[in-house]
């Protein structure tokens, strides 16, 4: 094996109806983070993961302590079986993941805190004044260039997710006008997205200030590993660090690229995407060819993880 190792954990859009149930039936120390989750929410999430519906859990503030959940389960597991990454990041919402990972916040308080990000975020926008769309590609400085032509209204770019795939956010008007002005543009593909607001645009610093009230009274520590934050896309080492972050990357831009580019200059020679989907696995190979990258949703993906990493058996 050579490199180190990246645990990365993947935010919003990886959701399913199922997830994590094969994990719940198999592992004892999964099964019990579930049920940590349904007693710290008040209510049983483990069962809307497991059966939906499932326009119950695309609901922001179900979809984002549902995802937690099902990859601290995963991550639970391959902790128990001696696998701990040199190296943590997460894609939006799956920063709370890695945090869990590199022992600064604690499960349950993490649940609730997405929970309430996830309502905080709902709530900070109008119902169908702002949305989300996909530019594939154009570099991220042409995009940035476009949303500085729209005159409709306010856009920005919200996630560079890989080379040639950028996601801006802003008022619905500005949005439609900027995804017209990339086709125009040459871009390959543009899309709108299924979402309920206009993420990690400055139209969420609401959502961002509300989040640090509740952050204020949360135990946070100082990771025990590099924690790579998607506002910039550096190592945060201090607990005060943590919380900062956490509040701007409500409103702030998802550095996806940028971060997988710096764990490589970390040295990290192979990635592990824990929980639901492999939507980062795709971007990581993307970004970097050469980069192994290996998803554990469920057990025949962590057996694959536990035979990379030393010939283990999952039991």
């Amino acid at each position: 094996m050579s490199g180190l190792l990246a645990f990365v954990f993947p935010g919003q859009g990886s959701q399913a109806v199922g997830m994590g149930r094969d994990l719940y039936e198999n592992f004892p120390v999964a099964r019990a983070v579930f049920e940590e989750a349904d007693a710290a929410l008040g209510f049983p999430l483990s069962r809307l993961c497991f059966e939906g519906p499932q326009e119950e859990l695309w609901l922001t503030y179900n979809t984002q302590p549902a995802l937690l959940t099902v990859s601290v389960a995963a991550y639970r597991v391959l902790a128990q079986h001696g696998v701990e990454p040199d190296v943590v990041a997460g894609h939006s919402l799956g920063e709370y993941s890695a945090l869990v990972a590199a022992r600064a916040l604690e499960f349950a308080d993490a649940v609730r805190l997405v929970r309430a990000r996830g309502q905080f975020m709902n709530d900070a926008v109008p119902a169908g004044t702002g949305t989300m769309g996909a530019i594939i590609g154009l570099d991220g400085a042409t995009v940035e260039n476009l949303c500085q032509k729209v005159e409709s209204g306010f856009v920005e770019p919200a996630t560079y997710n890989c080379p040639g795939q950028v996601v801006v956010a802003g008022e619905a008007a500005a949005v439609q006008e900027c995804l017209e002005l990339a086709r125009a543009a040459g871009a390959r593909r543009v899309q709108l997205l299924n979402v309920s607001g206009p993420f990690h645009c400055r139209l969420l610093e609401p959502a961002g200030q509300r989040l640090s009230e509740v952050l204020a009274d949360v135990e946070i520590r100082d990771p025990r590993i590099p924690v790579i934050a998607n506002v910039n896309a550096a190592p945060v080492a201090t607990a005060d660090a943590v919380r900062a972050c956490l509040v701007e990357q409500v409103s702030r831009p998802v550095l996806w690229e940028q971060s997988v580019r710096r764990m490589l200059e970390m040295g990290v020679g192979w990635m592990v995407e824990v929980g639901e989907g492999r939507t980062l696995c795709g971007l990581a190979k993307r970004i970097a060819s050469e980069l192994e990258c290996l998803a554990c949703g469920d057990r025949v993906g962590l057996e694959k993880v536990l035979a990379r990493h030393s010939g283990g058996v999952v039991t």
